[in-house]
């Protein structure tokens, strides 16, 4: 291979990097602040987090008989994770919460084999509804953001939200290919430099951060385990595997390379090894970044090796403390102004995916995705469920696990019923 070709693939690599950067440090940030951690641990966790992108990203390039999809597939924070960990965290603390992320990998690893073959069981109608409802469910924590998370947001809050939303909506509008997909990222960027005229950026946490740092197991104690954690996060890394399906199918037919059950298995094993290191070494679950996929489409450049280049590239970046507190450099409000944007996106994927369910001719798909959305909206944060037990309020205020289980259910009962008619 020629220089030339060499130095392609960097640049590209580069941009997947970029067209999922702003999504993946959202997810330690949100966390970290619902759970009050410190300057010096969110640095920690971004860092790692990027590191164990790279990490993940590598595993899931591999074309073995053991793990690995195969395909040129980037690995990144998965959102569905951010509402239930938060909860796991408050409720129980972080050992709990690294805990069940731990035993949610275990699981993933177990069942890759029989995944691989009862994947028709998540037909649209399950994973549309689903993401629809994690989409919707995340945008108050949006909301929260934008008003800095004050009884009564200021001005100056409320500017530097609109404004970074504006920033990203122009980007959307006039700009095209690769700049485009990174609007949000460049909302970031517009905002922070805003508020930093403004007098609202803090660079403590830069200036403390250290220059090189090697991921530590346990940063943040021995993991704990208890049983309704874990089957939630087991519940949650299922989700997780559904929309990675899809966005291995989604390469498999943009690449022209073919995807059978062992195939499937090895990319689920690769993602339940990224999860339960995840675990270990203090960061969150990680799923396939179904954005990348667009950026390979545009690129038309259909093989492994930019990825590689992009795994890399995390992984040199996550050793390097100081570039993950530069997130830390984004003012709440600026943050929320691009959690509006990016969870409406999320939600609006999963119309997409209702949008190929054939409502018409199978009503119940009706039925289900209205108890399934419905119930995932209204029982999250619910206090239906106050005389109850802390682990079952837990358990049933979550939205995303009780639309994941409701649409399973209901795609069981309502399709084998509609199955028993035709026959």
């Amino acid at each position: 291979m020629n220089k030339e070709s060499h130095t392609q693939s960097a640049i590209l690599g580069l941009q997947h990097l970029l067209s999922m950067y702003a999504g993946s440090i959202l997810v330690p940030i949100m966390i970290a602040g619902s759970l009050n951690y410190s300057a010096t641990q969110l640095t920690y966790l971004i860092a790692t987090d990027i590191f164990m992108c790279g990490v993940a990203t590598f595993l899931q390039l591999q074309l073995n008989q053991y793990f690995g999809i195969g395909l040129p597939v980037v690995l990144g924070c998965a959102f569905q994770s951010v509402a239930p960990l938060i909860m796991i965290g408050q409720n129980q603390g972080s050992g709990y919460m690294f805990g069940a992320l731990i035993a949610s990998g275990v699981y993933v690893i177990l069942v890759a084999g029989i995944f691989s073959k009862i994947v028709r069981f998540f037909p649209p109608i399950v994973t549309g509804s689903v993401i629809t409802v994690i989409g919707l469910s995340l945008i108050s924590v949006a909301m929260g953001n934008m008003g800095d998370n004050a009884d009564k947001p200021s001005l100056d809050s409320l500017f530097l939200s609109l404004t970074t939303i504006a920033i990203v909506l122009l980007v959307q509008i006039f700009a095209k290919g690769f700049i485009k997909s990174i609007s949000i990222l460049i909302g970031l960027v517009g905002g922070t430099l805003l508020a930093g005229f403004m007098g609202l950026v803090d660079f403590t946490a830069v200036a403390q951060a250290q220059l090189v740092h090697v991921p530590q197991p346990f940063y943040f104690g021995q993991p704990k385990f208890e049983l309704t954690s874990i089957i939630m996060m087991c519940i949650i890394a299922t989700v997780s595997m559904v929309e990675s399906t899809g966005v291995y199918l989604a390469l498999s037919d943009l690449t022209n390379d073919r995807l059978d059950s062992k195939r499937l298995r090895n990319g689920y094993r690769a993602e339940g090894l990224a999860v339960l290191l995840g675990g270990i070494f203090n960061t969150f679950p990680y799923t396939g970044f179904s954005q990348n996929v667009g950026l390979i489409q545009l690129s038309g450049i259909k093989t492994r090796r930019p990825i590689y280049y992009t795994a890399v590239f995390l992984i040199v970046l996550g050793l390097v403390p100081k570039f993950g507190a530069l997130a830390q450099l984004i003012p709440n409000p600026v943050l929320g102004g691009a959690m509006l944007v990016l969870f409406g996106m999320v939600a609006l994927q999963g119309i997409q995916m209702l949008n190929t369910v054939d409502f018409k001719n199978e009503e119940h798909n009706f039925i289900i995705a209205a108890v399934s959305i419905a119930a995932g909206l209204g029982f999250n944060n619910t206090n239906l469920f106050a005389s109850a037990p802390a682990t079952v309020q837990m358990f049933f205020t979550n939205g995303i696990v009780i639309a994941t289980l409701s649409s399973i259910l209901l795609n069981i009962i309502f399709n084998a019923k509609s199955k028993k008619r035709q026959s």
